[in-house]
């Protein structure tokens, strides 16, 4: 995330890559269609962005539904790509938005004319409040992660929040998984934090999910036996689902900035989508580094040793986009039932085979009780099944996800 740390790493190659070849190994694997999009706005929105994109790709159309790329999220930013920032910056007269329309670039970013004229880690007011004019109704995922927005202070009692480029995670310090945690307010105002935005700009989209965030379990802040291991790193993949990275230093919780005398640290945002664990055992994590152009080529050890931006993973955040029925359209006796849910693909880059991770199965009841429902359809990968013969009488449906 870092303007000066990212510039210096590009510079000097100091990201460290393991040469790894198909034939090696015990176990690699990564899930298929993932996007690398370059950094705008912020790491964690450019993070989340890629996260997002690869569920629009996969299964959530409406996630995005802007005009770059006739509305599906493209795997780059690059050229042509470049209105998908959209999806996690918003602006006037950006990707579709009416140029009279102020977005989160207008009303969080002091300054932000191109990549090189930037004002990251100012630590000024918001302009809208400079100019004096409401907000804009949150429509991009910055907006729902707190990303750049400077107007809370004791954020979980480190630090206070945001400047430009930056967002925040409400950690449990115990190293204990919070599962769909909501910040408390400040004074009536809802906090936002990048987990709980996450699902929020997900019900925004209309569909729902659940979140999750965790410390990792190398952290030294906490016991022996607690937080993110890789075993659960290696479940999230194998199931499908692509895991948040943040990168901070352990021990520094804040830091003094000019104009903000606790303002956010040092952090980075990245996506793993893929492990590798080598013949000697030592596992190494896959991910995309929020900066574009990773490729499938980025693997670091599962240790507490700087990655990107010289900062360790200090904690994880998980997301699980829920299914849900969109459509049921009556024809004759066939009913045609269609939904929305994951549909990731696992590649075993030994193997060279891949493998559907969602399985569907339609369920019927005569009542709303969970207990009464019966599956009605075999279980498919697809995101539609039609029913013959069905419903003289009132009736339920649900689409329930089943797995492999």
């Amino acid at each position: 995330m870092l303007a000066s740390m990212r510039e210096k790493a590009l510079a000097t190659g100091v990201v460290l890559l393991v040469s790894i070849s198909a034939a090696q190994g015990t176990e690699n694997v990564m899930l298929t269609g993932v996007p690398d999009y370059v950094w705008h706005a912020g790491c964690f929105g450019t993070a989340a962005g890629n996260l997002m994109g690869y569920w629009d790709r996969h299964g959530f159309p409406n996630f995005y539904t802007g005009p770059t790329a006739e509305g599906l999220a493209p795997l780059n930013s690059a050229g042509i790509n470049e209105g998908i920032h959209s999806m996690w910056a918003s602006k006037a007269g950006f990707d579709g938005c009416p140029s009279d329309q102020f977005g989160h670039i207008d009303d969080y970013w002091i300054r932000y004319n191109h990549s090189a004229d930037i004002s990251y880690e100012s630590t000024d007011p918001d302009p809208y409040l400079a100019a004096g004019r409401p907000e804009h109704a949150s429509d991009c995922i910055g907006d729902f992660i707190g990303s750049s927005q400077n107007k809370w202070t004791e954020m979980n009692g480190e630090c206070n929040g945001n400047i430009d480029g930056f967002a925040f995670t409400f950690w449990d310090s115990t190293g204990n998984r919070r599962i769909n945690y909501v910040p408390p307010p400040q004074n009536n105002v809802v906090v936002r934090d990048t987990p709980s935005g996450l699902r929020a700009w997900t019900q925004y989209r209309g569909n729902d999910g659940d979140v999750f965030s965790q410390l990792t379990d190398f952290n030294p802040n906490i016991a022996s036996g607690h937080g993110f291991a890789f075993d659960d790193l290696k479940a999230e993949i194998d199931a499908g689902y692509p895991v948040m990275l943040c990168l901070q230093n352990f021990n520094e919780k804040s830091r003094s900035l000019l104009g903000m005398a606790r303002a956010n640290p040092n952090v980075h945002g990245m996506l793993a989508y893929g492990y590798y664990i080598a013949d000697s055992g030592t596992r190494y994590v896959r991910y995309k580094t929020s900066w574009g152009s990773s490729g499938d080529t980025r693997i670091r050890a599962w240790t507490p040793a700087e990655w990107e931006a010289f900062l360790p993973v200090r904690g994880v955040i998980g997301f699980h986009p829920l299914p849900q029925i969109t459509s049921i359209t009556r024809n004759q006796e066939k009913l045609l039932i269609k939904w929305d849910g994951p549909s990731s693909t696992l590649t075993n880059l030994i193997t060279g085979t891949s493998t559907d991770l969602h399985w569907y199965v339609v369920e019927q009841s005569p009542g709303i009780q969970s207990t009464s429902f019966r599956p009605i359809a075999e279980p498919t990968t697809s995101h539609e099944a039609t029913i013959t013969n069905c419903c003289e009488n009132s009736t339920y449906f649900r689409v329930r996800l089943v797995g492999q």
